[in-house]
Protein backbone atom coordinates (compact mmCIF):
# COMPACT_ATOMS: atom_id res chain seq x y z
CA UNK A 1 0.00 0.00 0.00
CA UNK A 2 2.83 2.51 0.65
CA UNK A 3 4.31 1.65 -2.84
CA UNK A 4 0.67 2.69 -4.31
CA UNK A 5 0.25 5.72 -2.30
CA UNK A 6 4.32 6.99 -3.09
CA UNK A 7 3.26 6.56 -6.97
CA UNK A 8 0.18 7.93 -7.07
CA UNK A 9 1.96 11.62 -4.96
CA UNK A 10 5.32 11.42 -7.64
CA UNK A 11 3.02 10.73 -10.40
CA UNK A 12 0.38 13.99 -8.92
CA UNK A 13 3.72 15.83 -8.36
CA UNK A 14 5.04 15.43 -11.92
CA UNK A 15 1.64 15.97 -13.49
CA UNK A 16 1.52 18.99 -12.13
CA UNK A 17 4.64 19.85 -13.05
CA UNK A 18 3.87 19.02 -16.51
CA UNK A 19 0.76 21.17 -16.61
CA UNK A 20 2.91 24.29 -15.30
CA UNK A 21 5.73 23.89 -17.70
CA UNK A 22 2.66 24.26 -20.30
CA UNK A 23 2.37 27.85 -19.68
CA UNK A 24 4.57 29.76 -22.03
CA UNK A 25 3.69 33.55 -21.01
CA UNK A 26 5.14 33.41 -17.75
CA UNK A 27 7.72 34.96 -16.62
CA UNK A 28 11.73 33.77 -15.72
CA UNK A 29 11.16 34.09 -12.41
CA UNK A 30 7.64 32.49 -12.38
CA UNK A 31 8.90 29.16 -14.11
CA UNK A 32 11.23 28.98 -11.62
CA UNK A 33 8.92 29.22 -9.13
CA UNK A 34 7.40 26.59 -10.52
CA UNK A 35 9.54 24.09 -11.88
CA UNK A 36 11.22 24.27 -8.00
CA UNK A 37 7.92 23.98 -6.14
CA UNK A 38 7.33 20.21 -8.32
CA UNK A 39 11.25 19.33 -8.04
CA UNK A 40 10.01 20.51 -4.44
CA UNK A 41 7.48 18.21 -4.33
CA UNK A 42 8.57 15.69 -5.48
CA UNK A 43 11.64 15.56 -3.68
CA UNK A 44 9.30 15.83 -0.40
CA UNK A 45 7.16 12.76 -1.56
CA UNK A 46 10.22 10.59 -2.34
CA UNK A 47 12.12 12.17 1.46
CA UNK A 48 8.50 11.04 3.28
CA UNK A 49 7.91 7.92 1.78
CA UNK A 50 4.40 10.02 -0.23
CA UNK A 51 3.55 11.92 3.07
CA UNK A 52 1.13 14.75 2.22
CA UNK A 53 2.54 16.74 4.39
CA UNK A 54 5.89 16.12 3.33
CA UNK A 55 4.98 16.87 -0.74
CA UNK A 56 3.15 20.14 0.27
CA UNK A 57 5.93 20.94 2.60
CA UNK A 58 8.61 20.18 -0.45
CA UNK A 59 6.54 22.13 -2.80
CA UNK A 60 6.30 25.44 -0.55
CA UNK A 61 10.29 25.35 0.21
CA UNK A 62 11.01 24.25 -3.63
CA UNK A 63 8.91 27.00 -4.72
CA UNK A 64 10.87 29.53 -2.26
CA UNK A 65 13.82 28.80 -3.46
CA UNK A 66 12.89 28.81 -7.21
CA UNK A 67 12.27 32.22 -6.85
CA UNK A 68 14.75 32.95 -5.69
CA UNK A 69 17.12 31.91 -8.14
CA UNK A 70 18.39 33.97 -10.45
CA UNK A 71 17.11 36.96 -8.26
Amino acid sequence: MVINKRFATTALAMTLVLLLSACSDMSRRDRNTAIGAGVGAVGGAVLTDGSALGTVGGAAVGGLIGRQVGK
